[in-house]
């Protein structure tokens, strides 16, 4: 091998490990750094085994993922009534809770959200389940974005195998 396709080869697994952080953290686009590490693979081997439908697949795939994601973390707060502000409160809420950990992301949207709809409604039920909404929005975008870059993998790993 030499050095050019080996740094393919990092390069492709450092973006495809980022990736797979990315699948879990919501603030890290982790269905297009996936696609990335994918085509890095594909390319150190000169798209042998990885041609143009496979790449066109996946690359498909990544963007309903990231569609996905986004449209779930939305329907959530819409579901339950909830203001423009409680889903800007949850955005917000999402990129601070990383810098508290696992729980951190689990509570900073709904926390955000909280205190997002509390602006507009001093209503506690109400900012409440603006709360809740944004919560069940990211489970349910993190669930099918995890699905989908799990089957990019497995599409990848059963295309280069046949």
């Amino acid at each position: 091998m030499d050095a050019g396709t080996i740094s393919l080869w990092m390069l492709s697994a450092l973006f495809t490990v980022i990736g797979l952080c990315g699948l879990i953290v919501p603030v890290i686009p982790g269905p297009i750094l996936l696609l990335i590490g994918l085509v890095l693979a594909a390319w150190a081997e000169h798209f042998v085994f990885i041609g143009p439908i496979i790449i066109t697949i996946l690359t498909l795939l990544a963007i309903l993922a990231h569609t996905l994601d986004f449209l779930a973390g939305a329907m959530g707060v819409n579901r339950f009534g909830a203001s423009r502000k409680a889903a800007f409160g949850a955005a917000i809420g999402a990129v601070f809770g990383i810098f508290f950990g696992f729980i951190g992301m689990l509570l900073g949207p709904f926390i955000g959200a909280l205190i997002g709809e509390l602006t507009v409604s001093k209503n506690i039920q109400t900012a409440g389940l603006a709360g809740i909404g944004a919560w069940l929005g990211m489970m349910v975008g993190a669930a099918a974005k995890m699905a989908i870059g799990f089957s990019m993998v497995g599409i990848f790993i059963i295309a280069r195998l046949l």
